[in-house]
């Protein structure tokens, strides 16, 4: 697997795309883009039938350019790098140090991508793709990018490690709806890997990750918290509540009559011994309810002690 290295020495869980898988997302976008092409073309030639040769040469080069080629470079810029084909394959165009693609980068693989594969049926973006080792046709060579797989196969992605059981429901409080899927991403990157990184270079990209977090969240780390933990502890947070919905909702279907209510219960079952009296638990609300740094919270069934041995240390 020929992997992507960031900026920052941070290596990435991304697989480069080749050239079967981006074969097939090009052929689904061409068909887009030349049904598309055709419907526009036909309209402008009815709208137009009373122009003469050179006017309707000029509307037909327009619609050319901005079809299939300003359409292609508009959806890479608006989607970051995700058009319909590469959504339908799992893929997405990247920039070589793993970072999203801008409108300068759509726009080089938009105009490359006209010789390559429009005037030359693909026979030069092939070439190109099998020659690379990653995968890369010349577009992607001369604007910086790389086409990765987001969707690796079950058991290929690397585990998260659990964070320290002095941070365990600590941030039970934090709203988390609003962080964006790109840095959830990121942080499991950073932390899958997070051992194979010099010191200095992955308490930096720690510390960024925390700050961006914490920016969505509302709620900075506590302080003494080393950033590494406070981002596998929110990790484990997210996962947690995401375990406990699906087992609430789970047990509501399960003990619903027929034709009730299909709204969500009010929490999580009691913690046993309590005979699961229904009592709304920390952990399941997504809205803040506390700066996140109070003391730690008792371990439940929505965080269960993580082992002792998590490559996290307590603080000082």
């Amino acid at each position: 697997m020929s992997e992507l290295v960031t900026g920052d020495a941070v290596v990435l869980g991304l697989r480069p795309a080749k050239l079967p898988s981006r074969a097939l997302a090009l052929s689904i976008d061409l068909v887009v883009i030349g049904t598309a092409f055709v419907l526009v073309s036909v309209g402008l030639a009815v709208a137009t039938s009373g122009l003469d040769e050179a006017a309707f040469a000029a509307v037909s080069v327009a619609t050319f350019l901005l079809v299939l080629v300003g359409a292609p470079i508009a959806v890479e810029t608006l989607s970051h790098g995700r058009s319909l084909g590469k959504l339908a394959c799992g893929l997405r165009v990247v920039r070589d140090d793993g970072g999203p693609i801008r409108f300068r980068h759509a726009l080089v693989r938009g105009a490359m991508g006209v010789v390559e594969i429009l005037m030359t049926l693909g026979v030069v973006a092939s070439i190109a793709s099998l020659v690379s080792a990653r995968g890369r046709r010349l577009g992607d060579v001369f604007a910086g990018t790389l086409v990765v797989r987001e969707r690796l196969p079950a058991g290929r992605s690397a585990a998260v490690p659990p964070p320290p059981p002095w941070l365990v429901g600590r941030f039970a409080g934090l709203d988390l709806s609003a962080v964006p899927d790109e840095l959830w991403l990121a942080v499991r990157q950073y932390l899958t890997r997070m051992h194979q990184l010099d010191a200095d270079v992955g308490r930096a990209m720690a510390g960024r990750l925390a700050g961006e977090l914490a920016g969505w969240t509302g709620v900075p780390a506590p302080v003494g918290v080393p950033a590494a933990a406070y981002l596998a502890a929110v990790v484990n947070e997210r996962q947690a509540r995401d375990a406990h919905r699906m087992l609430a909702a789970s047990r509501s279907s399960a003990d619903r009559p027929s034709g009730t209510g299909t709204g969500w219960p009010m929490g999580p079952p009691g913690p046993t011994g309590e005979g699961g009296s229904g009592k709304p638990g920390a952990g399941v609300s997504e809205g803040p309810r506390g700066s996140g740094a109070g003391p730690a919270a008792p371990v439940d069934a929505a965080h269960p002690a993580p082992p002792a041995a998590t490559g996290f240390a307590p603080p000082g």
